[in-house]
């Protein structure tokens, strides 16, 4: 991994912390880049040089353009799309691993379970980065297994898989992503878990948002919510739950606002069931339905564009939601406000969401064509808004 030496990179980065918007502590660009904060130092200091991969994490972090922190201030690039060839790779071979190494089943589920905070936390450039080996190894260690660790291995190849699709999908790679949704399919099957099943089936409608094919998605989930069993526990429900909460947002780009209510009103009910947490790898619960209501409203449009602003005057996303959710809600919520004719709070909330997830909200269609219509308007400071706009590569 290259290095980059030059001290005047320490000091941009201490200068874009320190005065510059967010006007972050060492401390707080530490845990933002999940960088060590004596690494910070030393870097700021010119102590010692910093790679490609942590620029681009204090960079995300920071919420500007890696470009603007380089001493050669060449054109930017995604270390993350560049390790998506490599993933490709990792998953080739996923039925004839090669040999290799094979670590003890908890120190395999650490591992998946970290895989999982990145996604929950949208750091893709680390799962990009560090995901093909622990895929490579699952995959020998599942094809060693038997009985009821080859079902665990199963779980947590579904669990791997889905930090990878993660990446892949964000960073626009939707034919890598479909496949690997056809790899959680096939993992889910090894593992025998109708609720992992029904949890793969809420990420499936990925590859219909993709395709725009909204519609059959519908078809697709009302047809796992059919087969997911009775929800006699708090899982079961907050399984359930999510299928109708995804439903629900898929109908609403379908414009079908009938199924849309009806979804949403059933997830509604299942959240008042449990407490808001992360079950088989979804957010759910009473906060995860609010922020999806804001997205039902902001997709089927029109008249309904008021309701996602009366979610935002009532209520915000508390701290301890995933930050990939938290973003999310922005970004929907900074559209509904530009749709209104709000653009000075639409800015702010894609301010918002890139101060809680820099990567998630740099690479989402809908943050470069907003940015771009913002620029159009002329609305707020044009040397915030561009550089903005610079960072997410809005037109």
């Amino acid at each position: 991994m290259p290095v980059i030496a030059d001290r005047g990179v320490g000091r941009r980065i201490a200068y874009y912390r320190s005065v510059v918007r967010p006007k972050l502590t060492q401390q707080q660009l530490a845990d933002a880049a999940c960088v060590a904060l004596g690494t910070i130092r030393k870097i700021e200091r010119g102590e010692r040089g910093v790679t490609d991969d942590t620029l681009q994490a204090i960079a995300d972090a920071l919420g500007v353009d890696p470009a603007r922190l380089r001493h050669d201030r060449g054109p930017a690039h995604s270390l993350a799309r560049e390790g998506l060839p490599a993933l490709s790779a990792a998953i080739a071979a996923y039925d004839c691993p090669e040999d290799g190494r094979v670590r003890p089943m908890a120190d395999l589920r650490a591992a998946a379970d970290a895989a999982e905070r990145w996604r929950l936390g949208a750091q893709y450039t680390r799962i990009v980065r560090d995901i093909p080996e622990l895929l490579a190894e699952l995959a020998r260690a599942l094809d060693l297994a038997r009985g009821v660790e080859q079902a665990e291995l199963g779980g947590l190849l579904v669990s791997a898989y889905r930090s990878a699709d993660a990446a892949a999908y964000k960073l626009g790679a939707h034919d890598l992503s479909a496949r690997l949704v056809e790899l959680m399919r096939w993992a889910a099957g090894e593992a025998d878990d109708p609720l992992l099943s029904a949890s793969v089936a809420y990420v499936r409608t990925e590859t219909f948002f993709a395709a725009h094919a909204h519609a059959a998605g519908l078809r697709a989930l009302q047809q796992a919510i059919d087969t997911t069993p009775a929800p006699d526990t708090v899982v079961g429900r907050a399984i359930l739950g999510s299928l109708h909460m995804r439903a629900a947002v898929i109908a609403g780009r379908a414009r079908d606002a009938d199924a849309a209510t009806g979804h949403i009103v059933a997830a509604e009910r299942l959240a008042h069931a449990v407490e808001e947490g992360v079950y088989y790898g979804t957010a759910f619960g009473p906060d995860s339905v609010r922020i999806h209501r804001v997205s039902v409203a902001v997709s089927l449009g029109d008249d309904h564009v008021g309701d996602a602003l009366d979610v935002s005057h009532e209520w915000k996303p508390p701290a301890d939601l995933p930050a990939e959710r938290r973003s999310g809600f922005y970004i929907e919520l900074a559209r509904a406000q530009l749709w209104a004719g709000l653009a000075d709070g639409a800015f702010e909330s894609l301010k918002a969401a890139r101060k809680i997830a820099p990567q998630h909200t740099r690479d989402h269609p809908w943050v470069r064509q907003d940015a771009s219509t913002l620029r159009r308007l002329r609305r707020a400071d044009s040397e915030t808004l561009t550089s903005f706009a610079e960072w997410c590569a809005a037109t």
